[in-house]
């Protein structure tokens, strides 16, 4: 069972025909088959499977206890993602299970592959959802209401998947459990194909945010009213647009994009009554909220201009995190002093740095597209980060 093999297996599943890529989301049908899939292959190598509180998927290599060995990643994508975004850590760690079980290793510390629920935050709007729950660095009520853009809770939709939500939240029994954590994830961005390495250490993770930026105008009929006589929320809203680029090129090594703009009512010949939209911002050091401010007081001052209200809402927030040195130094010298790699993506291993020494590898993206469905790295690579794994999880777990 290689890492390529397992990711082919679930190739099919969760295909968006109309983006492109997967779309695979908490909950809904695609990321019901891959845990259902997970849970058959982890049984398959003699694994104990259970689901915790939060949604999280525990596979155990003997039993539960202390200073446990953890590696895994998450199998949820963004709308219309890529291959590689999550499940590439998910097979990595099954394969590597699979390769020490070869050799006859057995861990002498307990030991799991762990799936986190919604990571990227594609239906609920939170990144890392299941980690944060998990480390209650984000409230269970907050994250019970938490809405799809159907309007469907979160708590209403991890009942129906059988969660019992009452007792959705940090879960401090299971995270003292975990001594390490390691995440192997697909690289995103192209630093390896420069350097040539099929992986890497990382060592940093940039500090980033969501934001949601609410115009409130009037709505009213697109042929009948006036400009003259208009409150369009689009207007401030399409402002907004352009000030993010050209704000965030002021910062140094700045990242701010809208990627999600949503009006209301939506029709084509309806002059919008609201407009929402979502502001990712990501700024290496404490400067992320001083862009996000400056980005604030344009958006304020545009739609006061057009006569329309606005409401900036935080939905998340992560200051910069340092992978643990000693892990991080300990990788290197295991795997023969790979590159050390910063990114700006999020990650669960990010979340829980601030609990447990965690750390990461990366594996080559030759195209340096990731959350699309270009997104790629070659079977060769694929292979070479899953013995990667398999070597510091063999390593650790002694």
């Amino acid at each position: 069972m290689t890492a390529s093999g397992l990711l082919g297996e679930i190739a099919d599943v969760g295909r968006d025909a109309r983006r492109g890529g997967y779309s695979r989301h908490a909950f809904d049908a695609p990321e019901h088959d891959l845990r259902t899939w997970f849970v058959e292959r982890a049984q398959q190598l003699g694994l104990d499977v259970e689901t915790d509180r939060n949604g999280n998927l525990w596979a155990w290599w003997g039993a539960p206890g202390a200073d446990a060995v953890v590696t895994g990643s998450h199998l949820d994508s963004v709308p219309g993602g890529g291959a590689f975004d999550g499940p590439l850590g998910v097979v990595s760690a099954l394969a590597a299970v699979e390769a020490l079980q070869a050799k006859e290793f057995r861990p002498a510390k307990p030991f799991a592959v762990v799936v986190f629920a919604e990571e990227e935050g594609g239906r609920f709007g939170v990144p890392c959802l299941g980690s944060r729950l998990l480390t209650g660095t984000i409230d269970a009520d907050r994250a019970r209401a938490l809405r799809d853009p159907s309007g469907v809770t979160f708590a209403e939709a991890a009942a129906k998947s059988g969660l019992d939500v009452d007792r959705v939240g940090a879960d401090p029994d299971r995270l003292g459990l975990i001594g390490r954590f390691l995440e192997l994830h697909v690289e995103q961005g192209r630093g390896l194909i420069d350097l040539g390495s099929p992986v890497a250490v990382g060592n940093t993770v940039i500090a980033h945010g969501r934001w949601r930026f609410s115009f409130a105008g009037q709505g009213n009929h697109a042929g009948a009213t006036l400009l003259a006589d208009r409150v369009d929320p689009m207007l401030p809203a399409a402002e907004t647009v352009v000030a993010v680029r050209r704000l965030a090129r002021k910062t140094p090594d700045a990242r701010a994009t809208v990627g999600r703009l949503v009006p209301t009512p939506g029709g084509t010949n309806v002059i919008a009554s609201t407009v929402d939209l979502w502001l990712d911002a990501r700024v290496p050091g404490a400067s992320t909220p001083a862009l996000v401010e400056e980005i604030t007081q344009a958006a304020r001052a545009a739609a006061e201009a057009e006569g329309c209200e606005l409401a900036v809402t935080r939905e998340s927030y992560s200051d910069d995190v340092v992978f643990d040195e000693s892990l991080r130094r300990s990788l290197g010298e295991w795997l023969g002093t790979p590159p050390e790699l910063p990114t700006g993506a999020g990650h669960d291993a990010a979340i829980l740095s601030g609990f447990v020494p965690s750390g990461m590898l990366y594996v080559r993206n030759p195209t340096g597209i990731s959350h699309a469905p270009e997104e790629f790295a070659e079977a060769d690579d694929v292979e070479a980060g899953a013995r990667a794994l398999a070597e510091v999880l063999e390593r650790l777990a002694r």
